[in-house]
């Protein structure tokens, strides 16, 4: 789902609180609260709708979202964020505006984002490895999402940012091939 000018504002605005020096929560913890009250709004249909109908009223909404917050022990910081959703009618786009937190975070504490993908699952010393690997070559800490794609005869793909470093069977074969037509 695409991350919209809307997503980004918010997810700005509540990452310069938490990754400002005075900030009472850490950006990791509050992004870890959010997504516990996202998995909440996710699992009841009730819940989302009663958040995003105009119908009820902005105070039952804050009241709803306190409780649950309550329950899942947010901290008033995350809270407040939630009550702000509420008040500008913007829990709808709650999961946008996650996805583009967790982007911003990233890039303000200085991880880039790697989409890894391998023949088979990779087991945690090779995802260990890999990571040492792509941080080596980007510079930057890394935080990698793994996937299997079964089109791959072997080896690694990996995306990060623009930039595909191709570590698959079939890239080194259509190197070879590439190489051996242009007469190396």
């Amino acid at each position: 789902m695409p991350i919209t000018a809307v997503a980004s504002r918010y997810a700005n605005a509540l990452a310069d609180v938490v990754t400002s020096r005075s900030s009472v929560v850490r950006p990791e913890n509050a992004l870890a609260e959010l997504r516990s009250f996202e998995a909440a709004l996710r699992s009841s249909a009730e819940l989302y709708n009663a958040l995003v109908t105009p119908a009820v009223p902005a105070n039952r909404k804050r009241a709803v979202v306190a409780k649950i917050g309550g329950l899942l022990k947010i901290s008033q910081v995350a809270r407040n964020f939630l009550f702000v959703l509420v008040d500008h009618r913007r829990i709808g786009d709650f999961s946008n505006i996650l996805q583009s937190l967790e982007v911003i975070l990233d890039e303000r504490l200085g991880f880039a984002r790697a989409e890894v993908s391998a023949a088979r699952e990779l087991t945690e010393p090779q995802r260990a490895a890999l990571n040492v690997e792509l941080e080596r070559i980007s510079g930057k800490r890394i935080r990698a999402k793994y996937g299997v794609d079964p089109a791959l005869i072997g080896g690694v793909v990996a995306r990060i940012g623009s930039t595909v470093y191709d570590g698959s069977v079939r890239g080194q074969l259509n190197s070879m091939a590439h190489k051996l037509e242009g007469g190396l």
